[in-house]
């Protein structure tokens, strides 16, 4: 009992931390995917097939709410091979203006041989990146999809249960964004966003390193680092026709999570996943940063 109480401080303080530092974890959706999280394997005699359920609430920058949910396939289609499916959705609130929107498709395969772990796919867009509001583009924080098609690829290896992955991802294609902050009244909040026109964005790299933590039979809690870097500056187009790089938007964001898996039997399973923030860049035109997300998601397997 004191084991567990101890464990649930933890997630609590992560929590308020998380809270407390008011800006954090921003990727482009490649550090939810199956083989990038933390390995679950072991907390729950993996079936063949499996579906997950999961819904997530959180706060972004400039008074924004966000929330969203998501539905994922898993197909092991032998002991070594595995394919997985994904698609999710986005809402955000905030300065008066509501938006939702399907969001991307992610479409991967996985080798796992022993400790060693290998996935390459992709990532599609439901949407072009550049919803409007009375005729005006939004900026990407009111974006349900980045609008890019990326290539995702990771390696994964196992070291007496201190699991490491390196992932890359890469846009193939750009958006279609005709956000200009200047054009908005100068007395709406969006003339602060920043100005995204022919928005660019730069790809990323992703180190996790995680350590699961039996705590009893059927719960599980495993802490995990998370920096992503970003490789170079985004990149827009000004009023005048001038592209220009986003100084700043170049960088590490450093993030901690916090996983607790508790297995209902041997076939349903529920998952807490919380985030903590360390650095953020300094510019991140994205809309992707999160002050505060907590995401649940249960699966089933048969």
């Amino acid at each position: 009992m004191q084991k567990s109480t101890i464990i649930l401080s933890l997630a609590m303080f992560s929590l308020g931390m998380q809270i407390a530092f008011g800006q954090g974890c921003s990727d482009a959706g490649f550090c939810t995917l199956n083989s990038i999280k933390p390995a679950n394997e072991n907390s729950m005699t993996t079936p063949p097939n499996q579906i997950k359920i999961g819904a997530f609430y959180g706060t972004a920058d400039n008074s924004i709410t966000v929330w969203g949910n998501y539905l994922e396939y898993n197909r092991q289609v032998t002991d070594n091979f595995g394919l997985d499916a994904k698609v999710t959705t986005l809402a955000q609130s905030g300065n008066n203006i509501n938006t939702f929107g399907a969001g991307d498709l992610f479409l991967s395969g996985n080798y796992h041989q022993q400790n060693f772990n290998l996935t390459l796919g992709a990532k599609i867009p439901f949407a072009d990146g550049n919803k409007k509001l009375e005729n005006l583009s939004l900026p990407m924080d009111y974006q349900s999809s980045l609008g890019t098609v990326d290539l995702v690829a990771s390696v994964g290896y196992e070291i007496k249960k201190l699991h490491f992955v390196l992932a890359y991802q890469q846009p193939l294609t750009q958006n279609k964004n005709q956000f200009f902050s200047e054009i908005y009244p100068t007395d709406s909040p969006l003339r602060n966003f920043q100005t995204t026109n022919a928005f660019k964005r730069s790809g990323d790299i992703l180190l996790r390193i995680s350590y699961p933590i039996n705590v009893v039979q059927n719960l599980k809690i495993t802490p995990s680092l998370l920096p992503i870097f970003h490789l170079t500056n985004d990149k827009y187009t000004d009023i005048t026709g001038v592209e220009k790089e986003i100084t700043g938007s170049q960088g590490l964001t450093l993030n901690g999570n916090i996983y607790l898996d508790y297995n209902i039997n041997t076939t349903n399973a529920l998952q807490l996943n919380i985030g903590m923030p360390f650095v953020v860049r300094d510019a991140r035109p994205d809309g992707l940063t999160r002050g505060f997300i907590a995401n649940l998601e249960y699966r089933i397997g048969f």
